[in-house]
């Protein structure tokens, strides 16, 4: 068996597919819809920073860091790479392919367990999730084994 998983992810979801052996067709195997991965930081909390006063009597915001909306899209990522880690555990694929824009599929690899990153085969950063399943197969040319 040649198996590879492929995930097509942004923030507000993902969709997973299945190629059986090189060169096969896509097959859509799970859809993940992540609604609240679209909210901005404005629609999450609508609080402003506080304010703090340092030793010398200065002003200045309380930044967030990572924010509300950022923290929501590294849960997302973890929740994926949790999937991708029972996937591999469980013997469904043997080669994986992350597909997201670029700041995403950062939080995709850091969320992945040191097992599942090493049956990573390509990735791409750019953001197909919108995409028609069959219009997938002619963006991922170069990152699926043929």
């Amino acid at each position: 068996m040649n198996r590879t998983w492929v995930l097509v992810a942004n923030r507000g979801g993902a969709r997973l597919y299945e190629q059986e052996q090189p060169g096969g067709g896509l097959r859509r195997v799970q859809e993940i819809p992540h609604p609240e991965g679209r909210l901005k930081d404005h629609e999450i909390v609508s609080d402003k920073s506080g304010r703090v006063f340092d030793s010398f009597h200065s002003r200045h915001a309380v930044s967030k860091s990572p924010g509300p909306a950022e923290q929501i899209a590294i849960g997302f990522a973890q929740h994926l790479a949790d999937i991708l880690r029972q996937g591999r555990t469980t013997g469904h694929f043997e080669h994986l392919v992350l597909v997201a824009d670029p700041h995403f599929l950062g939080h995709l690899r850091a969320a992945l367990d040191e097992h599942t990153a090493k049956m990573l085969a390509g990735s791409l950063a750019k953001d197909l999730y919108d995409f028609a399943d069959r219009e997938l197969p002619g963006h991922l040319q170069a990152v699926l084994k043929t």
